[in-house]
């Protein structure tokens, strides 16, 4: 076996080279950290990555993510895209969101209860497309230092108490910390022998770019039936779900355009002709999650760590706020900057995290079932969602706006995402945030705040002055990931800022 030559050890080895890989090679090369990122595909593009099999609707957390590091003024695709689960039609009730298929629409969802979210907010959803998100993070990856290795598969590591050697065929590289980050069969989970643990599926999902000699047989939007669901919107777009318990996906064999026929006519109880399959892709409702994130020196991340159906768009923003929030703690851990157990909380605050979101794919789930039960179910919550407490509700949970980890503190902003502050001089907090330090924000310029601030000067910053509205509070420390530690509306407490900055950020 051949260790590469002239290579030192890397600080980080991430397997796969998909958004949640990049942008976690990116937050760690932001911090200084020497990261090897090792990808099995020769080539990034694909077909499955393209429309309309690339499409991703990105939820708030995601999007504040990207503006907070410079990147949301990159995409592009979402000013021109539409939504591809888009009914036509709708008018004034524009649809923006859904619950197993059933629809919330803009005018019903009240975002007056969202009281933190100010008027210069990013916006709490937007398409993308997997592909484009790769070139940004690639291109932000390389420009910090990011070595990219194409066509090279893991197919085996050992790890020592600090160090892990991975092979790739007759090569070899060596890390102080190995992630997996190459989805939902990961090679390194199933190496390193995690626990995943989970449900089996229901259903086999299809999504087909197909020629239609009749499409006029179908109806538009998505049709749940008897025999399962099936969507038409764009032309030649067609989605289906077939309740076989999973039976087709799991036999791997190929979608043919006679199985595609069979299985749209038998779900649409139509006689619809199929005249030609540009691409297929299947997946299933299988919701597992890995018992722990780290074993050793090795960390789970993105579908490495949890798969569930794709019902909503989750998984590709629960990966990204995996990689938000290891990138930070992994780095200050590498450089010796990490308090006791800081590497340890991002199991325990993206954990729960990925618990809600698989349940909420399974709720999903069980009320598009084709039987009379989750009609009645569907009918339930159907009515709720047509009110504007239900709309709301359900557009906060889908667009992730109430996202929060229990941390310690009384302030009800405590573990929650900043609100994007202006400043007086018209800078905005994501503005503050591209470097990716803790932030300290004095709202009351206190001096003594600024001197402690500077004791830890390698990974927070002091902020000082008024905002346009700053909901009463005096001051807060902001996480690299963006999310609240410690937050104060009375006169700050000298010794409960320093017990919260020494908590996440003393050696």
């Amino acid at each position: 076996m051949n260790k590469d030559q002239n290579q030192s050890i890397y600080d980080v080895i991430i397997s796969g080279a998909g958004p949640v890989g990049l942008f976690l090679a990116g937050e760690l090369a932001l911090a200084k950290c020497s990261v090897l990122i090792l990808e099995k595909a020769e080539d990034p593009n694909s077909p499955l990555k393209q429309l309309p099999f690339g499409v991703r609707g990105l939820s708030a957390p995601s999007i504040e993510t990207l503006d907070r590091r410079g990147l949301l003024s990159e995409l592009e695709l979402h000013k021109r895209l539409k939504n591809p689960h888009q009914n036509s039609g709708q008018g004034a009730r524009r649809q923006v969101g859904h619950f197993a298929g059933i629809p919330f629409h803009e005018g019903d969802i009240d975002t007056s209860q969202w009281i933190y979210r100010l008027p210069n907010s990013t916006a709490t959803s937007l398409m993308s497309e997997i592909q484009e998100l790769e070139i940004i993070l690639t291109r932000r990856a390389e420009s910090l230092g990011v070595e990219i290795k194409r066509g090279l598969a893991i197919t085996g590591f050992d790890q020592t108490e600090n160090n892990v050697t991975v092979q790739s065929g007759d090569r070899s590289f060596q890390s102080k910390w190995l992630v997996g980050c190459d989805g939902s069969r990961s090679v390194v989970r199933k190496l390193a022998g995690f626990e995943f643990a989970g449900t089996e599926p229901e259903f086999t999902g299809y999504t087909t770019k197909i020629d239609i000699a009749d499409p006029e047989k179908l109806k538009s939007g998505r049709n749940i039936t008897p025999a399962g669901m099936y969507l038409q919107s764009q032309p030649g777009y067609v989605i289906i779900q077939d309740f076989d318990g999973g039976a087709f996906h799991g036999s791997e064999e190929p979608v043919t355009l006679e199985h595609v026929q069979e299985v749209l006519r038998r779900v649409s109880n139509t006689d619809v002709t199929v005249t030609a399959l540009h691409a297929a892709t299947t997946w299933t409702d299988r919701a597992r999650q890995a018992t722990t994130y780290r074993k050793g020196r090795v960390l789970l991340a993105g579908d490495a760590a949890h798969i569930h159906a794709p019902l909503g768009g989750q998984g590709l923003n629960l990966g990204l706020g995996d990689a938000m929030n290891l990138g930070w703690k992994l780095a200050a851990t590498i450089r010796n900057k990490a308090s006791e157990g800081l590497l340890d909380s991002y199991y325990a605050e993206r954990y729960p995290i990925g618990v809600q979101v698989l349940d909420w794919s399974r709720a999903q789930v069980a009320i598009m079932r084709p039987d009379p039960d989750a009609r009645a179910l569907n009918a339930i919550v159907r009515d709720l969602m047509n009110t504007r407490d239900g709309a709301t509700y359900f557009a906060s949970r889908v667009w992730g706006i109430n996202t929060h980890y229990k941390l310690d503190g009384h302030h009800p902003l405590t573990g929650r995402s900043v609100p994007n502050f202006e400043m007086e001089n018209g800078v905005t907090i994501g503005q503050l945030m591209r470097d990716g330090k803790a932030i300290l924000l004095d709202f009351d310029s206190n001096a003594h705040l600024k001197d402690l601030a500077n004791e830890y000067i390698d990974q927070l910053k002091y902020v000082s002055g008024r905002a346009a509205e700053q909901f009463g509070l005096s001051a807060l420390l902001i996480r690299p990931d963006g999310f609240i530690a410690w937050a104060s509306d009375s006169e700050t407490d000298e010794d409960a800022i320093r017990r919260a900055i020494e908590l996440w950020f003393a050696a």
